[in-house]
This record gives C-alpha cells, sequence and structure tokens, in this order.
C-alpha cells in the first residue's frame, strides 16, 4: 500500500486488518485513505483486492467478502503456496464475476509487522503470476501491470509449477536454515557467540514466523518432499566424497555451488 501510494497507482487505498490496533495503526500513515473494521466493508467497490494473510486463511476470508465484491472486481493474493489456494479460490467465486488471479511477489524478510514495511521493497525483485488456461488475457495484463508498476519482474507459470519452483527456491532454503539452527541448539550454545557472519548470513530466514511456515509446509507438503529428497542425494554426494578422499568431487560440488550463488539476481 506504502508503494502502491507513492506511485501513483489507486485513486483511493482502503484497508482491514483482523487486530483493531494494526487497524489503528493503518489509519495514522499517510499512505491509508480509510480503515474498515470489517473485511466486506473495506473490499465493498474496489477495483483490485490483494489478501495479505496467512496462506490457511485467504480462501475462507475470500469466502467472507465474496457477496460484498464489485461485479469486476479482480481479487489476488501473496501467498507462499499456490495449487491449492487456486483452485479454491476458483470455487469459492464460482457464479460470481469476479476474478481470482494468485500472485507471489518474491519479496520480504523474516521480520514481521508495520514497523518493517520499506516502500521499496518490490524494486527489482520477482513476482509469479498463477493463471488458469482459461484465465482472461486482460486480467493477466491488469495484474502484470500493477507489479510491473511497483518495480518488479514478472513471470507466470501454472499453480502447480509456481509449487514445484518455490519449494525448491524458497521453501526449502528455509527448511535448511531451520534445521541447521535446531541441530545447532542441540550442541554447546556457547559455540553462537563465537560465529562470525557466515552462520548469520545462512540462518537468517530461520527467525520467520514459525506459525506461518508450518502452514506454507502442510499446503506445499508434496513438493516439499520431492526437494528434499533431491538435497539429501546431493548432501549423501557430498558424504561420499569426503569419505572416499574424493577431493575433485568434493572440488566440484564447491564450484558447481559457488557458481549458481554467484548468478544469483541481485535485489
Amino acid at each position: 500500500a506504502m508503494a502502491v501510494k507513492q506511485r501513483g497507482l489507486a485513486a483511493r487505498i482502503v484497508t482491514w486488518s483482523r487486530r483493531p490496533e494494526s487497524r489503528a495503526k493503518c489509519l495514522s500513515h499517510s499512505w491509508c485513505d480509510a480503515v474498515f473494521d470489517t473485511p466486506e466493508a473495506a473490499v465493498t467497490g474496489s477495483d483490485l483486492v490483494v489478501i495479505c494473510t496467512p496462506v490457511q486463511t485467504i480462501v475462507p476470508l475470500l469466502a467472507q467478502i465474496r457477496p460484498a465484491l464489485s461485479e469486476q472486481a479482480l481479487v489476488t493474493d501473496v501467498g507462499s503456496t499456490k495449487s491449492l489456494i487456486c483452485r479454491e479460490a476458483r470455487s469459492t467465486l464460482q457464479g460470481h464475476s469476479a476474478t481470482f488471479l494468485g500472485s507471489h511477489p518474491m519479496a520480504g524478510s523474516e521480520q514481521a509487522g508495520m514497523e518493517h514495511a520499506k516502500v521499496d521493497l518490490f524494486e527489482q525483485a520477482a513476482c509469479i503470476l498463477t493463471p488458469f488456461d482459461d484465465t482472461a488475457a486482460d486480467d493477466i495484463a491488469q495484474l502484470s501491470a500493477f507489479w510491473t508498476a511497483l518495480g518488479m519482474t514478472l513471470t507466470a507459470v501454472s499453480p502447480e509449477k509456481h509449487d514445484e519452483i518455490v519449494a525448491h527456491i524458497s521453501h526449502l532454503p528455509h527448511l535448511l536454515a531451520s534445521t541447521l539452527s535446531s541441530y545447532l541448539a542441540s550442541q554447546d550454545l556457547t559455540w553462537r557467540h563465537l560465529a562470525g557472519g557466515g552462520l548469520r548470513d545462512t540462518t537468517r530466514i530461520a527467525s520467520g514466523d514459525p506459525g506461518l511456515w508450518k502452514q506454507i509446509l502442510e499446503q506445499n507438503r508434496e513438493e516439499v518432499l520431492r526437494a528434499i529428497d533431491g538435497f539429501e542425494q546431493e548432501l549423501h554426494t557430498l558424504k561420499a566424497a569426503l569419505l572416499n578422499h574424493d577431493s575433485l568431487s568434493v572440488t566440484t560440488l564447491l564450484e558447481r555451488g559457488k557458481n549458481y550463488r554467484d548468478q544469483l539476481r541481485k535485489c
């Protein structure tokens, strides 16, 4: 909402939040034109509705606001999973002329709360849209234009392909950071005072909200399990190389990892 206001992308920005204190905070900021006590009131008359909640809440909230949606409303979300959400959202809106088209802006951090909001969060970051084969081209173009206007680079894939991709590039990395931190927590806790920047960089995302990540992992369970299987094979390859004093294989793996890391997009 801060970015939308700064770039003049909406005539009016209205919000709703579950907690009264959050609604009060919204109203105290210049980017917010109005705050409503119910989600139904907030979406009334809106052309674009963005649902920003934990993944298990997105579809129930969509069902709640359905009667209040304008006939031509375009509804999207920012959830980290898509297959289940998009299928259930389509079913929820059946018989209504409003459209749901999933979005996943690949931006954010382990920090939560309005105090950590940044107006430039989306600049030069990737955004994944997840239309169905029969999603109207005009709706795809409209939502693409919205995220592009916020500075993002757009990619469109099916909801199922999205879940495969993010299981590898988002969900698996979070699990690795969390698993590493959990393992180290079982060792001598004084060691953490000796750690350098490498451990902090590697485990930063482990500070994410466990409740939110539990929902994400449950919704994308099958793809996450497949990603874990693939990583276990890679780790087994490294372990075998070390056991066999196979320096060439160790070096090859390290070089492949370095090349991949060096070519990651810089945001």
